[in-house]
């Protein structure tokens, strides 16, 4: 596995955008995408410091959000999937959301476990290195 980037939950993505722009110098920000798979609003943005940041508004995290918690997950990259669903499962991690295409992500399949430090994003690696 390989770091991806670190999933944020927000109310509002535009204005989330504007406040970690205060913070960070922002060098890019995708467009801004419903994922009727995943539920949710979707933008990836990534800082002058290499850290990519996926801010993810609506049902998934409204909770969350409710608790004034931002923090929702780790990303991971991996070269096969399946294989690393397993071994997380043998771990003791659970799966919580099936394998499936996030349009983010150019239609990857995307997969959530609940490890012992919390929720983990897995997404397949892509041929060509492009990350979004």
């Amino acid at each position: 596995m390989k770091f991806h980037h670190v999933g944020v939950a927000c109310r509002n993505i535009e204005a989330e955008i504007e406040s970690i722009s205060r913070i960070h110098q922002v060098i890019h920000v995708s467009d801004i995408v419903y994922d009727s798979e995943q539920k949710a609003q979707l933008c990836m943005i990534t800082t002058a410091e290499g850290v990519n940041i996926e801010l993810v508004s609506g049902e998934q995290v409204e909770n969350l959000i409710k608790k004034r918690i931002a923090y929702y997950h780790l990303c991971f990259e991996t070269s096969d999937l399946i294989a690393e669903i397993n071994r997380l499962q043998e771990l003791g991690a659970f799966l919580v959301s099936e394998a499936k295409p996030a349009l983010l992500f150019n239609h990857r399949k995307v997969a959530f476990l609940q490890a012992s430090y919390g929720l983990i994003e897995l997404v397949e690696a892509n041929p060509t290195g492009d990350d979004f």
